[in-house]
């Protein structure tokens, strides 16, 4: 939710060149029960709550976690919004119920084990292999929170909202003076006046000042110590109690922290992550997943964006990103192809090396002994320049494979294109 809003508010940090192109975040994306976790170790009020993988689990949580309670809300977990409103594949409508105790067997039995699908999944959807029961509150006012990281102050941005539980990037479009930014100051971190800011942005009705200012100051805590590049909360509560709580959470990480967020890395559940990028990330491939029908294979990002440029100009759609980088070994360009070849969309492969770092007779290498280990059923083109791009053609004339080859960029884009036209 929060990417929308900071399209139009903070510092459009996140540009899209065009509506194929996806914008590639290094971040890890934790379910929502993970979150509400690490926030109540924080001292952040959380609703009590518990996930469960099976019906048999759902039974003894209720015997043993909410003894009490008369109904329950379960929530579907998947690592996508909209699941309130998503339907599962099965029939069953929301991805979110609030039911009665008696009732929470059968619904958890016709969540788990499912496909949801929700306006950010896509038409595949995704498995539901948990859910999270939670305590059900008496909410009397809803509001949003978000910490995130804003290239304009260089730093953590505090938003906050008196309206939540719906669309924030609707309220920011048609009420922009009720959103509320507070930069923080690196250095310095979260003083009182900048949490007392951020309290009068959710303007609670009852909530206690000082203590609301407490669990400002305890998310953003959080939010510093675990290398967060996002924390949403939508809504942030008043209970008929008049407490402040976190009634939803989602939570990203910056990739580069993995090795001192080992604890919170080890919550990352790839069956929620495309297969083809989890594969990649393995053999240290920098692959994203498209919807088109040429495969790519570059070294560097900018030249894999410029190749997607000119497919796309000359007609066709490129199927994925594949960023080989500066010093591949023969073994990942192996790897990238099995990759590219896995994907039943793909009808042509495109090869572009510019050879700096990366040399053309590794590439032309494991190019062939690629197509020696898988059964290459589409017609490849292959563009090689720059260090040892003789001994690179020479490998791939050799090899006896139909490969065809391209004198420069805009050449082996119109040939990539026609080849499976």
């Amino acid at each position: 939710m929060v990417r929308g809003l900071l399209k139009n508010i903070a510092s459009r940090s996140l540009s899209v060149a065009g509506k194929w192109q996806h914008h590639q975040l290094r971040r890890l994306n934790i379910h929502e029960y993970q979150g509400a976790e690490l926030m109540s170790k924080y001292g952040v009020n959380v609703p009590k709550g518990i996930a469960v993988s099976t019906v048999e689990e759902a039974k003894n949580a209720i015997n043993q976690v909410f003894p009490n309670e008369n109904e329950l809300v379960i929530k579907s977990q998947i690592l996508a919004g909209g699941r309130g409103l998503g339907t599962f594949k099965s029939g069953l409508k929301g991805g979110v119920h609030i039911v009665k105790t008696a009732q929470i067997e059968d619904i958890a039995g016709k969540m788990l084990g499912q496909i949801l699908v929700t306006k950010q999944t896509g038409s595949h959807g995704k498995l539901v292999s948990k859910v999270y029961l939670c305590q059900k509150l008496s909410l009397v006012n809803e509001m949003y929170f978000a910490i995130t990281l804003d290239r304009k102050t260089a730093g953590p941005l505090i938003i906050a909202c008196s309206k939540g539980g719906t669309s924030i990037e609707d309220l920011a479009e048609k009420f922009p003076d009720m959103i509320i930014k507070v930069p923080i100051d690196v250095s310095k971190g979260i003083t009182d006046e900048d949490a007392a800011k951020v309290v009068d942005g959710l303007a609670p009705k009852g909530a206690d000042r000082n203590q609301s200012i407490e669990q400002v100051k305890s998310l953003y805590e959080l939010f510093r110590d675990s290398d967060c590049t996002l924390l949403e909360i939508n809504p942030i509560a008043e209970t008929a109690d008049n407490q402040l709580v976190a009634a939803d959470a989602k939570l990203n990480f910056d990739d580069n922290a993995a090795y001192r967020q080992k604890e919170i890395f080890a919550l990352r559940d790839t069956t929620q992550e495309d297969p083809r990028e989890v594969t990649a990330a393995k053999a240290d491939l920098n692959y994203i997943g498209l919807d088109g029908e040429i495969g790519c294979m570059v070294n560097g990002a900018g030249l894999a964006m410029a190749t997607m440029d000119i497919i796309k100009l000359h007609g066709g759609t490129p199927a994925n990103f594949l960023d080989v980088g500066g010093n591949a070994s023969e073994g990942q360009v192996v790897e990238a192809f099995k990759i590219l070849t896995a994907d039943d969309k793909v009808k042509a492969i495109l090869v572009n090396i510019f050879g700096g770092i990366m040399k053309c007779d590794v590439i032309a290498s494991g190019i062939v002994n690629a197509a020696k280990q898988v059964d290459l059923k589409v017609p490849v083109v292959v563009r090689l320049e720059g260090t040892n791009v003789d001994q690179g053609k020479r490998i791939l004339k050799e090899s006896g494979l139909a490969l065809i080859t391209a004198e420069d960029l805009d050449d082996a884009a119109q040939k990539a294109v026609k080849a499976y036209k």
